[in-house]
């Protein structure tokens, strides 16, 4: 515990982690997850919260996968460069043809805004994947040798879970911040920053979510019949212990949609202009906000109103799911 007498952020984030897990770990049983998610969502369709989450999350995807149709112009396209002067702080706002006016160097910022999304979306779930993949494999592992693998396997966990809380202790835009510098600017590169920096959460859920099945008494009677360890580990726990971590890929989808806006803020995103990114947008207006706000505006509307969407969604689907937080 610090000095001040504050638990440090890597400490509270594990706590939470571990704490998720247990509430699920103790909530399912095998034969049991289709009834409990059957009846989560049952709760959620009476939640409001989760049905404004549920509007926005849809809106958002159905916006960048018909990015394409939705969007009049090119992105890259300035054919009304000559109308705008931001020298002189002269910009052009909304109007028939450009419905959310144009930006520093002419080009239609709805059209931008709606390619913008399709980045952002596809940012979000392949970073949300690459922690979702790389996090399970350790969390699964760590879990596997934990409940399973005897004197060595706890050794093996023991080391497994100092790396995790090595990650864990730096701030998850700091770690992501690092693997982009030093990779270099790229889409590619804010994929891959956001999703390492997501492994610890998930290793951790599911690792916790394992030792919480360990001990369930279809494990123990798998074990009784002599069912390989390998298969009770694959077909039995790691099915049953799953629940967590897609709520926390849910909430991860908001993080990483912030987390990646903010490397692209840094300069650390996609340069390639014709595949616009809400935080390089940000990025690009920071100069001109005493002059045209709304350049900023839209583009930190979509990011708020879009992470608001997957917490208010994944917050609903953990609240539903935990039945202390239902009373």
């Amino acid at each position: 515990m610090a000095e001040d007498g504050r638990v440090p952020l890597h400490r509270r984030k594990a706590a939470k982690a571990d704490r998720l897990a247990e509430l699920m770990g103790t909530r399912v049983d095998e034969g049991q997850i289709s009834g409990i998610w059957i009846d989560a969502f049952r709760r959620m369709r009476r939640n409001p919260m989760a049905i404004t989450g549920a509007v926005i999350v849809v809106v958002f995807v159905v916006v960048a996968l018909l990015s394409p149709l939705l969007a009049p112009y090119s992105p890259t396209s300035q054919a009304w460069g000559s109308e705008v002067f931001p020298n002189r702080n002269e910009f052009v706002g909304p109007r028939a043809e450009n419905w959310l006016g144009l930006d520093h160097l002419g080009r239609d910022l709805y059209s931008r805004f709606v390619i913008g999304a399709r980045q952002t979306l596809m940012v979000g779930v392949v970073a949300t994947l690459v922690g979702f993949f790389f996090g399970a494999l350790l969390g699964g592992a760590a879990g596997s040798c934990a409940v399973l693998g005897g004197r060595w396997g706890a050794r093996v966990d023991n080391v497994l879970m100092r790396i995790i809380d090595m990650m864990l202790a730096l701030p998850t835009l700091l770690l992501a911040v690092t693997v982009a510098a030093l990779v270099g600017p790229s889409l590619t590169t804010v994929m891959l920053a956001v999703g390492i920096a997501q492994i610890p959460i998930f290793a951790r859920l599911l690792r916790g979510a394992m030792l919480a099945q360990g001990n369930r008494d279809y494990v123990l009677a798998a074990q009784s019949l002599g069912v390989r360890k390998r298969k009770i580990a694959l077909t039995h726990i790691l099915p049953n212990s799953m629940g967590p971590v897609i709520v926390q890929s849910t909430l991860t989808l908001a993080t990483a949609i912030i987390d990646a806006a903010a490397l692209s803020y840094l300069g650390l995103g996609n340069p390639d202009a014709s595949s616009p990114e809400w935080g390089t947008m940000l990025a690009e207006a920071q100069r001109f906000l005493s002059t045209a706000p709304a350049l900023a505006v839209y583009p930190a509307l979509g990011i708020i109103i879009t992470a608001l969407g997957f917490t208010l969604l994944g917050e609903s689907l953990r609240e539903a799911l935990d039945p202390k937080l239902r009373k």
